[in-house]
């Protein structure tokens, strides 16, 4: 994987791989370059078998504000509907990556987590909270519908269509207590603390295989979507055969019966 981006710094320590959108100036907002290398590095790495885990942060005190006014409210009079329509999907895309790579993301959300940025930390598959965190759909606030970068579909799905409608219809902010409360928040702690508790989430998942812990992922992003329970263990014994019959498998059994780190091929 490059190393040479502009706004993203990315530190890889054994299998865990840590990318830091890197505009603490700017709160993190998605200009056109954090765009292009936060797609570039979620669908490179779904065949990259050297990062198990990713950590998802930002540099500064927030993590990301969503989209750079700033730098895109000039484009909106010169450009087509079609330029509109791929420069929308060009962002919709790093969505679509993060939930189609393999790796489980852990995100460390600290400040303000608006619109793009609310919708990075719904794609993730974990949620750690500083207490200062405060999360919400701008794009109703600013002429848009709230219905966009995918938090129409996670939304719903985590908290209900309830209070999916309460912050979508208001784009009032999320407190890190009440994402907590309705089961937004896997952890809410300090801000120095997010980094140990992203660790010892990460250590956890790295016991298992590394062809069960992908076909997890996998089959969790299916079962949410599927017509019904038969659809949903039909995805189940695929995997169960799939992992039964890995190569690792023996070792994730012995490592677990001798209390000890598996050391996985």
């Amino acid at each position: 994987m490059k190393s040479d981006y502009q706004a993203l710094v990315l530190e890889q320590a054994d299998e865990v791989l840590t990318i830091r959108m890197n505009r603490p100036d700017r709160l993190n907002a998605l200009n056109p370059q954090l765009v292009s290398e936060l797609r570039e590095v979620f669908q490179s790495l779904y065949f990259d078998r050297s990062v198990r885990v990713v950590i998802l942060e930002g540099a500064g005190r927030a993590f990301c504000a969503g989209l750079d006014l700033k730098e895109s409210s000039g484009n909106h009079d010169k450009r087509s509907i079609e330029q509109g329509l791929d420069g929308q999907r060009s962002i919709a895309e790093i969505y679509v990556a993060m939930r189609r790579c393999p790796q489980p993301i852990i995100s460390l959300v600290q400040g303000a987590a608006s619109g793009g940025g609310f919708a990075l930390a719904l794609a993730s598959d974990i949620r750690i909270l500083a207490e200062d965190a405060r999360m919400n759909a701008a794009f109703i606030r600013i002429g848009l519908s709230s219905c966009d970068m995918g938090v129409s579909y996670f939304l719903p799905r985590m908290v209900g269509m309830s209070l999916a409608s309460e912050y979508m219809l208001t784009g009032r902010f999320i407190s890190a207590q009440r994402a907590m409360e309705i089961g937004l928040a896997n952890r809410v702690v300090p801000g120095n603390e997010m980094r140990t508790e992203a660790e010892a989430f990460a250590e956890d998942m790295l016991h298992a295989t590394p062809l069960g812990l992908r076909l997890t992922k996998d089959g969790l992003n299916i079962a949410v979507d599927v017509s019904g329970l038969e659809a949903a263990m039909a995805i189940e014994d695929r995997n169960q055969m799939l992992t039964a019959n890995d190569p690792n498998f023996a070792e994730g059994v012995a490592a677990f019966f001798e209390k000890r780190k598996p050391h996985y091929s």
